[in-house]
């Protein structure tokens, strides 16, 4: 079965539950990259950043 909305009921925005959620792509990104770099890991290659976030 499919659903529809009419053009009166409203689709709620899920409420931001921790502070964690309320970060942007872009902060997010940069905390992992500012992360592997303290901690000694590539970004790209194997074993790499890059590659375990795509597994």
């Amino acid at each position: 079965m499919s659903e529809t909305i009419s053009e009166h009921e409203s689709v709620e925005e899920p409420v931001v539950e921790s502070a964690a959620e309320a970060v942007s792509d872009e902060q997010l990104i940069s905390m992992l990259v500012d992360r592997a770099r303290f901690d000694g890991l590539q970004l790209t290659g194997e074993g790499g950043l890059l590659q375990q976030l795509t597994k």
